[in-house]
């Protein structure tokens, strides 16, 4: 099965789309419920909730560098999360004990009173260590596509119903997900990602479009223009990527070029005289 823009298609069984001990991509897509907004200003009350968009691109960057992950594409809009992933089970396999126990104590920190105890972490990475059968669970877990999403949504869920003053869901039930099944799936489902706040309409332009990796990407050329002709590939630099068969300077002049294309079904679109 290969990628689509329809989230109705998405409706194979989880244990069947994704294999637990395989690498390779994903586009996941996780949506609010009770008509709550994850970020911008609800019209239903007036209230902004931009500032949710940096909760979930901080915390995705920062599981970006525990799990073995690749983050190719996402995109935080007014109430989902596009993500697209390479998972690499492999490579969780191939670290050694201590770096293992060093990233789940990341991801589950020893806390007091809200505030990590890095004392305290040490002990928790040093008891981990000596519990060969917790550890092997922790080491598939860092390579686990539903862990890194349970790790993803689940924080930022609790932190919001706080701020709400509520309880219950934040999220639509599980996340969707599509497996990405060539290259060419990945470059087109990472180009419908990055163009979703100009399809919106809430985003004139690639630079305009904030909390997206198209954003991120241009910035990186920006501070150092090397980058323009590198393969593309994940944006976090602390897992070895697949590289995709085009440089990011061609990435971005093609999203470029994609966004100022009219679609009927959408309502937004990079003005034609703009200089790309």
């Amino acid at each position: 099965m290969t990628w689509s823009r329809h989230a109705d298609v998405m409706t194979s069984a989880r244990r069947l789309l994704v294999d637990p001990d395989t690498s390779g991509f994903y586009h996941c897509i996780s949506r609010c419920v009770r008509r709550a907004w994850l970020c911008g200003i609800d019209p239903y009350d007036g209230k902004s909730y931009e500032h949710r968009r940096g909760w979930v691109e901080q915390r995705l960057l920062e599981l970006a560098d525990i799990f073995a992950v690749g983050v190719y594409a996402y995109a935080v809009m007014s109430n989902h999360v596009h993500v697209v992933l390479r998972i690499d089970p492999a490579l969780a396999a191939s670290w050694p004990d201590q770096e293992v126990a060093m990233r789940w104590v990341r991801l589950f920190p020893a806390t007091v009173n809200g505030e990590v105890d890095v004392p305290a972490c040490r002990v928790k990475e040093q008891t981990l260590l000596g519990n060969a059968d917790r550890l092997s669970v922790c080491r598939q877990r860092l390579g686990s596509l539903a862990w890194f999403m349970k790790a993803l949504n689940e924080p930022i869920a609790r932190r919001a119903n706080r701020e709400d003053a509520c309880t219950g869901r934040f999220w639509e039930g599980r996340y969707k997900c599509q497996a990405l099944l060539d290259e060419a799936a990945v470059l087109t489902c990472m180009s419908y990602v990055d163009l979703n706040p100009i399809r919106a309409g809430l985003a004139e332009n690639l630079e305009a479009s904030a909390h997206t990796t198209a954003a991120r990407r241009i910035e990186a050329v920006r501070s150092n223009p090397l980058n323009a002709r590198l393969p593309l590939s994940s944006i976090n630099t602390t897992i070895v990527s697949d590289y995709l068969p085009i440089t990011t300077e061609d990435y971005l002049d093609l999203i470029d070029w994609t966004a100022r294309l009219s679609r009927g079904d959408k309502r937004g679109r990079v003005d034609s005289t703009e200089p790309p």
